[in-house]
């Protein structure tokens, strides 16, 4: 056993035991909700640049459609694994469930670097991926998004793929998808919206508000850089960032515009060089001396070989699955709060749905109107959540199974009334 203890997976589904345990529910819903109700594998050719075929592997698993059609990223990265994809499926069953959403979830991933191949490459990919799973999604049944590795130009490629097929224009079956494909400007920063608004609903709670609160942003990608940004606009102050280089630590605040254009013109976040700051290892961000962390690049970050060196108050899930369990019940005995990705990342998926209604209807909102209905979504599960952490005891629960508990309630009434259980 690595210091990183339980797996992703083992760890997803030991808070939903729990939860089923916490909220009094037959063991049949662990049973059925413990394992995905259909899993794709597909074999996709591609002929390279250099003109010969590779075949890349790649995955949906469709988890559980009981609230409505699967939802869920596809993720392009070249250590990517079914269970992964088993454990990030589940959890978007019980992230669209705390939102109240009318999804189930799903997940999709290819094993492939998509820095280390061509635009064309990556264009046959991506087409490929799209027809192969054709049968199996579409606007009514699976809605795929984007992930790690994929953007609004692949999801665009593939509603164009899928459209191709079914011989018509259909918005609705991808969603994230470039503003003139039937995109939503919000969804670009939507997630990272997200975990600002969690961490500000939060800070208001632990410190009565998070203004002048430091922060730390563990990956600087599209979560990272939206998430910093918006906790500046509502008072907070960045202090460290890092990215797949490393980053970089200034107690007194970074000047994020500066950091980003560094990002932008040399590739990392390490390169910026500003009186004050010192450069810092992504394994040094998570046990600086600041008021909320952010994790937003990838799982188990935070791990029982690091649990106890973490200052922070907040830590805010900006990524998937970047707490193991063990660590989180050391942090929770800490008095930690750990605001969970289920909950705190919520905001890509949300918009999605908007975005996704706006395509059912060829009818759209402006950028204010549709931030406003995103913020009231994530309010409502905030305050539905923290009411539940209340009612279930916040000595001896944690945040996350305290959602787990307000998601697993809704699913299991749905499957109830269809008579599944």
């Amino acid at each position: 056993m690595s210091l990183k203890g339980t797996t992703f997976l083992e760890s997803v589904l030991q808070t939903l035991k729990r939860a089923t345990e916490l909220g009094g529910y037959p063991q049949e819903v662990y049973e059925i909700l413990s394992r995905p109700q259909r899993i794709i594998t597909v074999n996709i050719p591609v002929r390279m640049d250099n003109g010969k075929i590779q075949v890349f592997t790649g995955y949906r698993v469709q988890h559980n459609n009981a609230l409505g059609p699967y939802k869920g990223g596809i993720r392009f990265h070249p250590e990517v694994t079914l269970d992964e994809d088993i454990a990030l499926a589940t959890v978007m069953t019980f992230k669209n469930a705390l939102n109240g959403l009318p999804y189930g979830g799903g997940k999709g991933a290819i094993a492939v670097d998509p820095k280390k191949i061509s635009k064309r490459e990556l264009e046959e990919l991506s087409r490929g991926y799209a027809r192969a799973l054709a049968p199996f999604i579409g606007p009514e049944t699976d809605i795929p998004a984007p992930d790690v590795g994929t953007d609004p130009q692949i999801m665009a490629w593939m509603v164009d793929e899928y459209s191709k097929i079914a011989g018509r224009n259909v918005p609705g079956v991808f969603t994230a998808k470039p503003v003139i494909l039937w995109g939503n400007p919000v969804r670009e920063y939507s997630t990272g919206f997200g975990v600002a608004v969690w961490a500000r609903e939060a800070a208001k709670k632990v410190w009565g508000g998070i203004e002048g609160k430091t922060v730390a942003v563990q990956g600087f990608g599209n979560v990272g850089y939206w998430g910093a940004y918006w906790l500046i606009k509502m008072g907070a102050k960045v202090v460290a960032v890092t990215d797949s280089k490393g980053g970089v630590y200034n107690p007194n605040g970074l000047d994020l515009t500066a950091v980003k254009a560094v990002k932008d013109k040399t590739g990392s976040v390490i390169n910026y060089d500003a009186p004050g700051t010192r450069k810092v290892t992504n394994e040094e961000i998570l046990e600086l001396p600041v008021d909320v962390l952010v994790p937003a690049a990838l799982e188990n970050v935070i791990h029982k070989g690091n649990a106890n060196n973490i200052k922070a108050k907040l830590v805010v899930e900006g990524a998937n699955g970047p707490t193991t369990a063990d660590a989180e019940q050391v942090l929770h005995r800490k008095g930690i709060w750990v605001l969970p990705d289920l909950a705190a990342n919520a905001g890509g998926v949300v918009m999605s749905y908007l975005e996704w209604v706006e395509n059912l209807q060829w009818y759209f909102w402006d950028e204010e109107e549709t931030r406003n209905r995103l913020e009231r979504i994530l309010l409502d599960t905030f305050n539905r959540v923290m009411i539940r952490w209340s009612k279930l005891g916040t000595d001896n629960v944690t945040i996350r199974e305290a959602a787990y508990v307000e998601a697993v309630d809704r699913i299991y009434n749905a499957m109830k009334v269809r008579g599944w259980i």
